[in-house]
């Protein structure tokens, strides 16, 4: 889930944006979070996901793939980031992320029985799983794409903020704020959902676009230090310590925050707030994430026959259109993806 940070972003610091505004940029995207929106909202009205002729979920690929080529349509560098071994501090989240799942398929199975279509759709979007399996073939599919795959020591998400802060990329992407706590100069978000999309348990439609929040805009606005936006995200609740400190909402703990002064007079408090949780380990592992620089952005002209052997041969997408999708990519390639990145510096000027 990550830290809930929106309540807080104040409007000078965010803005939304056309798709093309974001042309020439690259961007480096979580890509866990983003397949996982995919499976969640690419299914059938009943709730079911995407399958191939054996049952195996295909929403992923689906999402994944024709995502990817309207992105670098739009003249978007995208690099894909995926998490490598989730550190212990996590245990707990995942811990209750397999619960919730598990409550939402039991709920799923009841709507179903019960013919409630609607409710059904709803608790199916949440049971979806990501298994080995399905991140190696979106790697596989990627690579054949020709886009470039950064395999990330830890959380995808950090690594993605630090290749930000390195000027590797542009921004992360990703619908967690967690890249700001981890360093991200820019976070784009909605990249995976950006288009017309349908209120949850209601009849009405928003469009969706892309928003981008600048770190330097936001620490400004709140009046506050990086050091301090971890600590309230630490109050609030993280991946780390789930649920946070109990009575602290977002206005709250930056009240609190700020009215001590210093970052480490607030971490000092909040420990003794909540005693049970290292809020000392977390803050470290923001401010300091575990990331890896043995990393290659290129991307390459898309190989069509091995792109067709993955979504056609294996997975039994439509071949028709399939091969007018790969058109589609070839020529984004030819138009987009050899450009030089420009520079960026004044874009929120």
């Amino acid at each position: 889930m990550g830290v809930n940070l929106r309540d807080l972003i104040p409007a000078e610091a965010r803005r939304e944006v056309e798709l093309r505004a974001l042309k020439g940029y690259a961007v480096a995207l979580d890509s866990y979070n983003m397949l996982y929106q995919f499976l969640a909202a690419i299914r059938q009205p009943d709730g079911t996901p995407l399958m191939d002729r054996q049952g195996r979920v295909t929403s992923h690929l689906s999402g994944l793939f024709y995502r990817t080529i309207n992105l670098v349509e739009e003249g978007i560098k995208p690099v894909f980031v995926f998490d490598g071994k989730p550190p212990e501090m996590k245990s707990r989240e995942i811990a209750e992320r397999i619960k919730r799942k598990e409550e939402a398929a039991a709920k799923y199975k009841q709507a179903v029985e019960l013919g409630r279509l609607e409710e059904a759709r709803k608790y199916a979007q949440a049971t979806g799983r990501l298994t080995r399996e399905m991140v190696e073939e979106s790697k596989a599919l990627l690579r054949a794409m020709g886009m470039p795959v950064v395999q990330a020591p830890e959380e995808g998400e950090a690594q993605a903020a630090c290749m930000a802060a390195w000027g590797s990329v542009w921004a992360a992407g990703s619908q967690d704020y967690d890249s700001l706590l981890f360093g991200s100069p820019r976070l784009v978000r909605n990249l995976a959902i950006t288009g017309r999309r349908k209120l949850p348990g209601r009849d009405e439609y928003v469009e969706v676009k892309p928003e981008v929040i600048e770190l330097d805009r936001l620490l400004k606005a709140l009046g506050i230090t990086r050091e301090q936006l971890i600590v309230i995200g630490i109050l609030l609740g993280t991946d780390f310590n789930p649920g946070g400190v109990k009575g602290y909402g977002p206005k709250t703990a930056l009240r609190y925050v700020k009215s001590l002064g210093s970052a480490e007079k607030a971490l000092q408090a909040v420990a003794k707030l909540e005693p049970s949780v290292d809020v000392y380990k977390i803050f470290e592992y923001f401010k300091n994430p575990p990331c890896t620089r043995e990393y290659k952005i290129e991307w390459h002209p898309p190989n069509p026959e091995e792109i067709k052997r993955i979504l056609v041969d294996e997975h039994d997408f439509n071949p028709e259109r399939v091969e007018k999708a790969i058109e589609r990519l070839r020529k984004a390639y030819r138009e987009n993806l050899r450009a030089r990145q420009s520079r960026l510096d004044a874009w929120f000027s």
